[in-house]
């Protein structure tokens, strides 16, 4: 198996916020195992799982005001990860503590930083602006667990050619087969795009809006090294100038995957949509659906191409004009990890 270089120096998704609480849970990232809660304050400290006197994890421990009791032998650690109480010594030592790893939120998202911690600045974690805008309503999704490298899942998230072809029932259209595909690189950004012009509405639009007859429908992914992209898609009417930039009157959303490279062949997607069209039960449980289906999909897909690659076999990937994008991701990726060493 191939394996990837990580980038440290990052804020990762760790958790939906509204999974972390005044208990102890797990998360697992770059292969390094987090014990997380809520102090009484409720921010979110994240600390290492494992008790430096013989290893046993804090997660199995007790949370003690903003501090975890270790359920082994008692020693205590602070959010910060010092070591604040030990039974039967009047001080513990001050080589007594655990790595305690910067945390942030945003978008209904706990974020963590796994590199040094003076190099976090909150201010770069994402955001996406219209998450603020009272123009759009957010649907939440889950947290899909992804049995393959996060890459290839960024791959996926870099690559329009292949919704035609895995998402015919849910994102696809006939008339997107051939439409030209191009991407550009912005910094440790990569943007991908494509527009469908003069075609029938996807499925996962329909009902949401009658625009009686075809539509043009643009698709723009924006891949932010090294675990998020956010992909902004939408349709109006024919003829209208949406590719010119009229978009009044059209059905826009912003599907948001946060990615959280678990280790080297697994990785989870968390996903939130943002539209602008106001928040209905009814409507936002079909398209919940509706794009957990289209995500099952690319699951399937992605998880095959996994145990093709853990196969002990001679192999390498065969790059088409196609793959430029993703090939472009990787390489920021790359360039990333390459500056933590």
């Amino acid at each position: 198996m191939n394996t990837t270089a990580y980038a440290y120096n990052a804020w990762y998704p760790l958790a939906w916020s509204r999974d972390i609480a005044r208990t102890l849970v797990t998360r697992r990232v770059l292969e390094e195992d987090l014990v997380v809660f809520r102090n009484e304050d409720g921010t979110v400290a994240a600390l290492e799982d494992a008790c430096p006197h013989r290893l046993a994890p804090l997660s199995l421990g007790t949370l003690r005001g903003d501090a975890v009791e270790c359920g082994y032998h008692g020693l205590t650690f602070d959010c910060s990860g010092q070591c604040v109480h030990a039974p039967g010594m009047a001080r513990p030592p001050a080589s007594f503590q655990v790595r305690s790893y910067p945390t942030a939120e945003s978008m209904g998202m706990v974020w963590v930083w796994m590199g040094k911690p003076a190099l976090a600045d909150r201010s770069q974690v994402f955001h996406l602006r219209e998450y603020d805008d009272p123009g759009y309503s957010v649907v939440e999704g889950d947290a899909l667990d992804v049995q393959a490298n996060y890459l290839n899942l960024a791959d996926n998230l870099c690559d329009p050619t292949h919704v035609v072809f895995v998402h015919k029932t849910t994102l696809a259209s006939a008339s997107g087969q051939e439409t030209r595909v191009e991407h550009e690189r912005q910094g440790n950004k990569v943007v991908t795009w494509r527009w469908v012009l003069d075609g029938p509405l996807i499925p996962v639009f329909e009902g949401l809006k009658n625009f009686g007859g075809n539509v043009d429908r643009w698709h723009y992914y924006h891949y932010h090294a090294p675990s998020v992209a956010v992909i902004d898609f939408g349709s109006a009417k024919t003829g209208t100038g949406a590719p010119e930039g009229k978009r009044d009157d059209c059905i826009q959303m912003y599907a948001c995957h946060f990615i959280t490279p678990v280790d080297q062949r697994s990785c989870v997607q968390h996903w939130l949509v943002l539209k602008n069209s106001p928040s209905d039960p009814a409507i936002d449980a079909r398209l919940r659906a509706n794009l957990r289906l289209a995500f099952d999909e690319d699951k399937r897909v992605l998880e095959a191409i996994q145990r093709n690659e853990d196969k002990p076999r001679q192999w390498r990937r065969i790059p088409l004009g196609i793959d430029g994008s993703s090939i472009k991701m990787r390489r920021i990726v790359q360039e990333m990890a390459a500056t933590d060493e």
